[in-house]
């Protein structure tokens, strides 16, 4: 069953590896970025491969929802993200984090 979850962010939050953060800047580009994020593994396995041990990486944390959808607007100087997915919120925050640090906030959580 798919979660929404309402986000918000500085509109220049990055994360704090630059390889793995968010490269738009405003809230299209930006909810594009997770958008595909969640959909393909892609930036998990960047960010596996930076590991360490990549092999010890826990591979539930490379799941994917090719159904997320991912809107963004701009709420004065923040960006406002709601995300629908069926993904667990472990891989949600995780790929959040690589996008965008610790510069976000979960706002709600509702049943979409």
């Amino acid at each position: 069953m798919p979660t929404r979850y309402y986000i918000s962010l500085p509109d220049h939050a990055r994360g704090d590896d630059a390889r793995l953060s968010f490269q738009a800047g405003g809230p299209e580009g930006m909810a594009g970025e997770l958008q595909d994020a969640l959909r393909s593994d892609a930036l998990f396995e960047r960010w596996r491969s930076l590991q360490d041990e990549p092999a010890d990486v826990d591979p539930a944390l490379g799941a994917t929802d090719p159904n997320t959808q991912v809107t963004g607007s701009q709420d004065d100087l923040h960006v406002a993200l709601v995300v629908t997915t069926s993904l667990p919120s472990a891989v949600m925050r995780q790929r959040l984090d690589l996008l965008a640090g610790s510069n976000w906030q979960l706002r709600d959580v509702t049943a979409a």
